[in-house]
């Protein structure tokens, strides 16, 4: 297969990005886009040259037949959207998280392998130059390691609105904690065998069984242990809101962020969530006197690329996916198994106890 013909499903932040990416890839041909509202259809349409649009997914997948989907709706859509375009033929990218449950995740991983397409998940990071390398140095570390992670967000105006959509079905820590867990994992090379979380509901905004703020913690085979936490909404404090680092025996490795002098609401900016720029290392190493024998050592990410040059990356190795059959079948088996470690922190906020995995 030479030229890809797909299919955007959802023209808000995610699905704009990823539909420059596939009109700047010679081998994608966008044969349309589908969104409920006419306005962001119509805007992205205009904006890459006038391409055919539609309001309904079914409608869309039947008329234009395409070589693969891009699905970048809410989160409740993906299972059914993902399942029906493998009935049709198509490869799917779909954006984390896969599904809502467990069993929607192994049901579209299914019916990816029953159709022989790939399967590819927004897990954007593992694209991301910058993470690459934080993951690389995490391994140098040695073992158990302690990660250290969050992303809150004081949300506003329309980006409130957006997470409060989010949370009609899944709350922060499970929306985004997909990505984070996954790079665990990935540092790790281990797997997990328990989560504890906690969460508090901070608005009356949302339903009374959801909450805005929470924080997952999980425990590996290895010893390795790892936290994440996530907050959304106007109330949320930016004062070490971007905290990433790993800590082993042999010393430590975190993306260095000054986040102090930052605009208010800056933490809400998509383009900021997940940039590198430098990493430090730092050296545990004791001399004879019990005195540290190494500086700290910073590397420079000077090519720090931007939120749709990301998506590029990942869009680029999905097309090389499709092109030269590349096996995504531990990319899928990971996509479940970080969803699963997600819902399961999600259930022990939920009933206060720790969750065997």
């Amino acid at each position: 297969m030479n030229t890809v013909d797909i299919l955007v499903v959802g023209c808000g932040n995610m699905g704009t990005s990823h539909a420059r990416a596939y009109h700047q890839l010679d081998d994608f041909n966008i044969v349309g886009l589908v969104s409920r509202g006419p306005e962001s259809r119509e805007r992205l349409s205009e904006e890459l040259g006038g391409l055919p649009t539609f309001g309904s997914y079914e409608e869309a997948l039947t008329e234009t037949q395409p070589d693969a989907v891009s699905i970048n709706t809410y989160q409740g859509t993906h299972a059914d959207y993902a399942i029906k375009a493998f009935e049709a033929g198509a490869h799917v990218f779909v954006e984390k998280p896969l599904a809502e449950t467990v069993e929607e995740a192994e049901a579209v991983v299914e019916a990816a392998q029953e159709a022989g397409k790939k399967l590819l998940v927004g897990y954007i990071l593992r694209h991301h130059p910058g993470w690459i390398k934080f993951v690389e140095h995490s391994k140098k570390l040695g073992k158990p390691l302690v990660m250290r992670m969050n992303l809150n967000q004081q949300s506003t105006g329309h980006q409130w609105e957006t997470h409060k959509n989010l949370m009609s079905s899944m709350s922060p820590i499970v929306d985004c904690g997909v990505h984070y867990v996954d790079m665990m994992c990935q540092m790790t090379e281990a797997n997990p065998t328990h989560v504890h979380a906690i969460g508090a509901r901070l608005t009356e905004d949302i339903s009374k069984d959801m909450y805005n703020y929470g924080q997952l913690q999980v425990t590996f085979d290895d010893g390795s242990v790892g936290w994440y936490e996530s907050g959304w909404g106007p109330m949320m404090s930016e004062t070490a809101y971007f905290i990433k680092d790993v800590i082993g025996p042999n010393g430590s490795v975190s993306i260095r962020k000054d986040t102090f002098d930052d605009p208010r609401g800056k933490s809400a900016d998509i383009e900021d969530h997940s940039s590198v720029k430098q990493l430090q290392l730092h050296y545990s190493e004791l001399n004879d006197k019990g005195e540290l024998v190494n500086d700290d050592k910073l590397i420079e990410t000077p090519d720090e690329p931007g939120h749709d040059e990301i998506c590029f990356f990942e869009q680029e190795y999905f097309l090389k996916a499709i092109q030269e059959d590349i096996d995504l079948s531990d990319h899928m088996k990971a996509a479940v198994q970080t969803l699963k470690i997600v819902l399961a922190s999600d259930e022990s906020v939920k009933t206060g106890k720790k969750v065997a995995l």
